[in-house]
């Protein structure tokens, strides 16, 4: 059912610069560039920053997956339609393109649905963002990151990298990655932390659909808070984060889903989550 809150805007029916489906309540997100692989555009960036906005309102969306057609996940900006663009540009129009890159990353640790990536081959530059911001990684054999932002002559910090990375793999890691921009292959990823899941390659499919699967019939209002705490909670002090765990515990206390768990201990039977 449609939120009551989307009001008079409409929700997209057509999205153009990537393949979308929803089914079940997982949504998938498919970059649809392979023979570039699956290089960002403008419109494509815009795109993704719209629908992550709009999931909320969908009513049908209970875990976002992001996926890249064919032999890689996503190469980052396309050096022609995007840097190239970017060089006859003036600062303040350099400073919307770069605004708008951030606001996907900020659109994907704020959206309340819990977001898995599916890695296979090359995760670069904006690729690689993407992929950090999400809240998990299922990597194949052959995934491979790069943080590869200096290499174009380019700050490593973009898009939030600089606040993400050194949180989830530590500082000395992040310095490594973010300034020399080498690429690292995906056992190396798993060793940093960087990885959720690391499957083989013939085996991505059935993780990324298994991990959607149980995210999509768990609690999903418990998830979608821990999602929010786990975000809110990165720069706030112990006394604050204690402080918003209770409240948020004390609300969660009210729920159907909580009243579910207890009588299903009861009746020793599997809850049935109904996110409410």
């Amino acid at each position: 059912m449609v939120s009551r809150y989307r009001a008079s805007a409409g929700l997209t029916q057509r999205w153009d610069h990537f393949d979308f489906k929803v089914g079940d309540g997982v949504a998938t997100v498919t970059f649809n560039r392979p023979d570039k692989l699956n290089a960002l555009t403008f419109s494509s960036y815009a795109d993704l920053r719209d629908l992550l906005h709009e999931l909320p309102y969908r009513g049908d969306t209970k875990v976002l997956v992001i996926r890249g057609a064919g032999k890689g996940f996503c190469a980052g900006g396309d050096v022609n339609e995007i840097i190239g663009e970017l060089l006859s540009m003036k600062p303040d129009e350099l400073m919307g393109f770069t605004k708008m890159t951030g606001d996907v990353i900020t659109a994907m640790r704020e959206v309340p649905v819990p977001i898995i990536a599916g890695i296979q081959g090359m995760a670069a530059g904006a690729g690689s963002v993407i992929a950090l911001a999400s809240d998990f990684r299922v990597v194949s054999t052959s995934g491979r990151f790069a943080f590869l932002f200096t290499k174009v002559g380019l700050s490593g910090g973009d898009m939030g990298a600089a606040y993400l990375l050194p949180r989830m793999i530590g500082m000395g890691r992040a310095t490594q990655l973010l300034m020399l921009g080498d690429t690292i292959d995906s056992s190396t990823a798993d060793a940093y932390g960087l990885v959720s899941e690391l499957v083989p390659d013939d085996e991505l499919d059935a993780a990324v659909q298994r991990l959607a699967r149980r995210l999509a019939d768990g609690p999903t209002l418990a998830l979608a808070q821990t999602k929010a705490l786990l975000t809110r909670e990165l720069d706030m002090s112990l006394s604050g984060a204690l402080e918003l765990d209770a409240m948020t515990q004390a609300l969660l206390m009210t729920s159907d889903d909580h009243a579910e768990f207890h009588a299903a201990f009861t009746e020793r039977r599997p809850p049935q989550w109904t996110g409410r």
